[in-house]
C-alpha cells in the first residue's frame, strides 16, 4: 500500500509517453512523470518513490527525496506567504504549506522555522505546523538510561537546550554539559541521561561510562599527534581553556588522560601531556 508523505517501493504497472503508472494499492494507479523515470524502467520493476499531491491535488510519485517526511521535524525556509498561509522550501517542486492556524508565530518570508510535517486527514494534503507541542509527548515514554537516540534542537532556555527525541518526546540538555555550538534545527545523536518520575527526560551528548571515556581519550590522542606529541594541558589547566580546546569538560578531560596514562600511551608532566615513546 502506498503511503502518502513517505518513501515507498512500488511496482510499475504500465508505461505511457509521459511517464509510468505505479501500483498504489487502495490509492489506485499513481503517475510518476517521465522526468523521474529511471533509465530502462520496465513493467514489473520496483522503484523507490515519494508520494504527494501535485498542484492539482493529484497523487504523484517522484524519485526526489524531500528534506523532511510525514512524521518528522525539520527547520525549513519560508519562500512565500499568501492569504492561506506560508509556503516552505522542502526540496520538491510544490512548496509545503503551513496554514495560518498552524503558525506559532506569524511566519515571514526569508526566515526559517522548525516545523512538524503531517498528513491532514480530511484533505490528504501534506502540511506543516510550527505548533510543536501538539506533536510531542503524545505517547508513553519507553527509553532506557544510556540509550542512544536521535535529537533535533528545538530551542534554548535558561537551563539549557530543548531537544526533540526520536520525533516523539521532549528532552533537555543542561547548558553546563554542552561543549559545542548548537542552534535550532541541528540534528545529532544523544543519550538518555535520566528519566524523572514525571517522565521528563534529561539528555547528554556524551555516552556515560567507559565507552564515553574511550572516545574522548581517542580525541585527545589525535590532538596530541597533530601537535607533534605535546600539548600544554594537564589536570591543573583552566576548565574554560580545556572546554575551548577539546570541546569537553575538565572532569572528562582528566578521566581521558588518566585512561591514556594507564594504557601507557602518554606521560603526564608538570607542563602538559606528551605521547609516550
Amino acid at each position: 500500500m502506498a503511503a502518502i508523505g513517505l518513501m515507498n517501493e512500488l511496482e510499475v504497472l504500465k508505461t505511457v509517453d509521459f511517464g509510468v503508472y505505479l501500483d498504489g494499492g487502495p490509492h489506485g494507479e499513481i503517475l510518476m512523470p517521465k522526468r523521474y523515470v529511471p533509465e530502462n524502467c520496465q513493467v514489473g520493476d520496483t522503484v523507490e518513490v515519494f508520494i504527494y499531491l501535485d498542484s492539482e491535488d493529484r497523487l504523484v510519485a517522484t524519485t526526489d527525496k524531500p528534506y523532511v517526511m510525514v512524521g518528522e521535524f525539520a527547520k525549513l525556509k519560508v519562500v512565500s506567504t499568501t492569504a492561506i498561509g506560508a509556503f516552505l522550501d522542502w526540496g520538491l517542486p510544490k512548496d509545503l504549506l503551513v496554514p495560518f492556524r498552524e503558525q506559532q508565530v506569524k511566519m515571514e518570508e526569508g526566515k526559517s522555522y522548525l516545523v512538524f510535517v503531517y498528513l491532514d486527514d480530511e484533505s490528504q494534503r501534506i502540511v506543516a505546523s510550527s505548533k510543536l507541542d501538539k506533536f510531542v509527548d503524545n505517547i508513553p515514554v519507553d527509553y532506557e538510561v544510556g540509550e542512544e537516540v536521535d535529537l533535533i534542537i528545538a530551542g534554548q532556555t535558561d537551563m539549557g537546550y530543548k531537544a526533540i527525541i526520536d520525533n516523539s518526546h521532549w528532552g533537555l540538555i543542561f547548558k553546563n554539559e554542552v561543549f559545542q555550538p548548537l542552534k535550532i534545527g541541528d540534528k545529532l545523536k544523544g543519550f538518555i541521561k535520566n528519566i524523572r518520575p514525571d517522565e521528563k527526560i534529561d539528555l547528554s551528548l556524551e555516552k556515560a561510562g567507559y565507552e564515553k571515556i574511550d572516545s574522548i581519550s581517542q580525541s585527545v590522542l589525535d590532538k596530541l599527534k597533530e601537535a607533534n606529541g605535546f600539548l600544554p594541558f594537564n589536570d591543573k589547566s583552566d576548565p574554560d581553556v580545556i572546554s575551548k580546546t577539546f570541546g569537553i569538560s575538565k572532569k572528562n578531560f582528566k578521566k581521558a588522560i588518566g585512561a591514556l596514562y594507564k594504557q601507557r600511551l602518554i606521560n603526564i608532566e608538570d607542563q602538559g601531556i606528551r605521547l609516550a615513546d
